[in-house]
């Protein structure tokens, strides 16, 4: 994996990040446009982490932290560059981020049906934490 390259993105990356999300990430979410990814960045320049493979983008994590909780969303690897550890070289650049910051501990939002993510997450040492549920309420009237 010599010719990976792990950075943050910047404003000139989100039409690119938001096609890949398209196509390569499992869902969809109501913040999954161009005016969402920008406040992201805006509020938090080093959250939206990418990998790049021979100047192609192979892979994504956002790693947001509010400095109380650290947070995995989006989490992606294209599929013609899936097991070989992209997925595995950008969670390790969100939890070095995360430890950079003082968190103390990652979660990850994964789909009950993407059987495929729950594996990945697994063997990055993250597991489902049962005693908890995600309740969401969308702002906007939009569904969620």
């Amino acid at each position: 994996m010599n010719d990976l390259v792990i950075r943050t993105a910047g404003p000139g990356d989100l039409d690119a990040v938001l096609a890949f999300w398209k196509s390569a990430a499992e869902g969809t979410s109501i913040s999954d446009d161009r005016e969402g990814v920008e406040r992201l960045i805006a509020r938090d320049p080093e959250a939206l982490i990418l990998a790049e493979r021979a100047g192609e983008l192979a892979g994504t994590v956002i790693a947001g932290f509010d400095g109380w909780r650290c947070h995995l969303y989006r989490l992606a690897v294209h599929p013609g560059h899936r097991r070989r550890g992209i997925g595995a070289a950008l969670l390790a650049a969100a939890e070095e981020r995360f430890v950079r910051l003082g968190g103390r501990r990652g979660d990850a939002m994964v789909l009950d049906r993407n059987e495929l993510a729950q594996h990945a997450w697994r063997a990055s040492g993250y597991a489902p934490q049962e005693e908890w549920s995600r309740w969401v309420k969308p702002l906007d009237g939009r569904p969620s």
